[in-house]
């Protein structure tokens, strides 16, 4: 892991040369390969050191942080046209970058705990300093409190099994089991604001409407997996706990999801109606972590790096839209299927992945959860139908308000689509359909 460090350390010096921008953007995809190939071995953790280790699990989340960072800084062309402080912005993903690599590698609990914390900060500061409206200011305070407010629970729950275990490591987990009913809230509630479950979700749609795009993509395909992968680990220290108390949360998730999928119908925003479908699909990836068997943990597995790509994708798409449009509003995006067919090919692609259309990797994972949820209990079966006929409803809605209609007399601009955003858009696209050809490697998570 430290190799990894090393490289990544040496390009900051790079991030000063506006000129080797897109020398950068290619590091990244390069350091794809060299993590792929430094980390053949994934029965087991390895790449050990004294502070780091990659297990499955870690790998592949890593692997999607990396691949989502070189498509942000694609994405950010008009930053990269205008100059907008262009030097901090590479250098702020590129510390975001390390602070998520250390969030899914390191070993001990407390450092999880400090890098989980402070990969909030370079968000932050995408929101503030890159953000469009001035209302980016409401959305970031409420982006910190939300999360800060519970992160102080969880530090104390920490030096607790500190004290219990005398040692954070997480593969030493296991051998202590809580039986005291407040440390199931302790230890999760951190996870679920991050992830979001639904009722303290309230921050995401802020964060997410007043972001610029690659605050988005990072938000939307990186961010809230580390909720959920939290929650894979602390879930060992309260298996006794999750079985008294597991029910309940489950039953708030799915019903929640019934309650947002309903909530995307309303929504005339373009981007909020992407980040209530994100709090949709976690609400699903709560239940299969719930029920802690191979077919929840596989399917969290696979519907995280789906979702991952499937809703970074989408949030492109509609900055596409809004750099020509000047505009997120339903109202205004309206008959892009006349003037932009190709990019509408695109919206249609995406948003039948999003509704877990085959053969894309959002299918394999909801097909997973569906079982395992159905394993601990059949009553579920008709909270996962609703979820999922309200999901394909919303992802059909707002493919025919977009894409249908009569264009908007604003527009002026629309008609050109560059080959940079149909790289873009097939760099999301490619693995998120043609990873489920390789489904035998969840077989390495156990």
């Amino acid at each position: 892991m430290l190799k990894i460090l090393f490289f990544m350390g040496g390009l900051f010096f790079l991030c000063f040369y506006k000129n080797l921008y897109w020398l950068v953007h290619n590091m990244y995809f390069f350091l794809v390969l060299f993590f792929m190939f430094i980390s053949m071995n994934l029965f087991y953790f390895n790449n050990l050191t004294y502070m780091f280790g990659v297990d499955f699990i870690s790998f592949c989340l890593i692997l999607l942080s990396i691949w989502i960072c070189g498509l942000m800084m694609m994405a950010s062309m008009l930053i990269y046209e205008m100059n907008l402080n262009l030097n901090y912005f590479m250098i702020n993903i590129l510390i975001l970058l390390i602070m998520l690599i250390c969030s899914f590698s390191v070993m001990n609990l407390f450092m999880f705990y400090l890098f989980f914390e402070s990969s909030l900060i370079p968000l932050l500061l995408l929101i503030l300093g890159w953000g469009y409206q001035p209302e980016r200011v409401q959305a970031g305070i409420y982006l910190l409190f939300y999360t800060l407010f519970v992160s102080l629970p969880l530090l104390l729950g920490i030096f607790y099994i500190l004290f219990e275990l005398n040692s954070l490591e997480i593969f030493m987990l296991e051998q202590l089991n809580f039986k005291y009913n407040l440390m199931y809230l302790i230890l999760m509630m951190a996870f679920l604001v991050k992830l979001p479950m639904v009722f303290v979700h309230l921050w995401l749609p802020k964060a997410h409407v007043e972001a610029p795009i690659s605050g988005s993509m990072i938000l939307a395909a990186i961010m809230l997996k580390l909720g959920a992968y939290g929650i894979m680990r602390v879930l060992v220290l309260l298996s006794s706990l999750n079985m008294k108390y597991g029910g309940l949360v489950l039953v708030i998730s799915l019903l929640g999801g019934i309650y947002v999928s309903l909530l995307c119908f309303l929504q005339i925003d373009l981007k909020s109606l992407i980040a209530y479908s994100s709090v949709v699909h976690m609400s699903i990836v709560l239940g299969g972590l719930i029920t802690m068997s191979f077919w929840g943990y596989g399917g969290v597995l696979v519907l995280l790096i789906g979702h991952g790509l499937c809703s970074s994708g989408l949030f492109c798409l509609v900055n596409f839209n809004y750099e020509r449009l000047m505009s997120r509003s339903l109202l205004i995006n309206k008959g892009i299927l006349s003037i932009m067919p190709g990019l509408s090919l695109w919206w249609f692609l995406l948003l039948i992945s999003n509704m877990a259309a085959p053969p894309s990797l959002n299918l394999l994972g909801e097909i997973m959860l569906i079982n395992s949820l159905m394993m601990w209990s059949k009553l579920n079966m008709s909270l996962l139908a609703l979820i999922s006929f309200f999901s394909a409803g919303y992802c059909l809605y707002l493919f025919t308000y977009s894409q249908h209609g009569k264009f908007s007399m604003l527009i002026n601009n629309f008609f050109f689509c560059n080959s940079r955003e149909y790289l873009l858009m097939f760099l999301h696209w490619f693995p998120l359909n043609i990873l489920i050809l390789k489904v035998d490697f969840l077989m390495m998570l156990f």
